[in-house]
């Protein structure tokens, strides 16, 4: 069976967390959503540490963010599908 690399909990989120060390640019990931247990296929964009997370889809400046089914936060910059979400282009809501 194959490992997955990205995992996402619910079909409406629009980022998934990378779950193995030393994730690489053009890595075809396998990526399980753990609501159902179905797969996908996501091409990373970038290198992007273990426990940050990849949009799922291309996502706008402004855009709500969904992580757990939830909002998580919005999109401080154009965010393109594959590409690392972290500090540097998401912002909470609370302040």
């Amino acid at each position: 069976m194959a490992v997955p690399q990205l995992l996402v909990h619910e079909k409406k989120d629009t980022v998934g967390v990378v779950v193995i060390e030393g994730l690489k640019a053009g890595t075809d990931m396998l990526c399980v959503v753990t609501a159902d247990n179905s797969s996908f296929k996501l091409k990373a964009k970038m290198d992007v540490p273990i426990g940050h997370k990849i949009a799922l889809v291309d996502i706008k400046k402004g855009d709500t963010i969904w992580k757990y089914g939830q909002d998580i936060g919005i999109a401080k910059a154009k965010i393109a599908k594959g590409a690392h979400l972290h500090v540097h282009n998401v912002k909470t809501k609370r302040w």
